[in-house]
């Protein structure tokens, strides 16, 4: 079993696997248009939806992946304290490298941009439930959401 201590999350580190989305700290808008990604074309259509997550206990202990081949995936934080993300690049069979495993703490005022075909963990909100609002681009399809598992498990904690 592996053990994953989570550390700070910034957009240099978190680059390899996404965008963080800054809220705004002035008035005004931010656009984060740009980082959304859809590889399916105009068959797909936008998915725009809020969801609200439970509480995790840490540590926590876990196998299970997820990726969206051809969208991106955003949350951005609606009334959230701190959460967990969870990312690991591809191997060379393609499913997700236990080894290269990163584990992120964002603070409420930090939304994520996982890019298209990026392996994430599903949410894991700490302190209190959360809602989130998410973007992403789905068409029905298998390929919609796709959920593995690693080979050994992996238990997230905070340092």
């Amino acid at each position: 079993m592996t053990l994953l201590t989570a550390t700070p999350l910034t957009a240099d580190a978190f680059a390899p696997f996404g965008h963080v989305l800054d809220l705004p700290a002035a008035p005004g808008r931010v656009d984060y248009s740009s980082f959304n990604e859809n590889r399916r074309g105009p068959a797909a259509a936008v998915c725009f939806r809020t969801s609200l997550t439970p509480v995790s206990t840490l540590p926590l202990t876990t196998r299970t992946m997820e990726r969206h081949e051809f969208s991106t995936q955003a949350f951005l934080p609606v009334d959230v304290a701190r959460y967990l993300v969870l990312v690991a690049p591809h191997g060379a069979d393609g499913l997700p490298d236990p080894a290269g495993l990163r584990l992120f703490l964002a603070s409420g005022e930090q939304g994520i941009c996982y890019g298209a075909d990026v392996w994430h963990h599903p949410m894991t909100v700490l302190d209190r439930p959360a809602v989130f609002a998410t973007v992403m681009f789905l068409d029905g399809g298998p390929k919609d959401e796709e959920f593995v598992d690693l080979p050994e498990p992996v238990t997230l904690t905070l340092p």
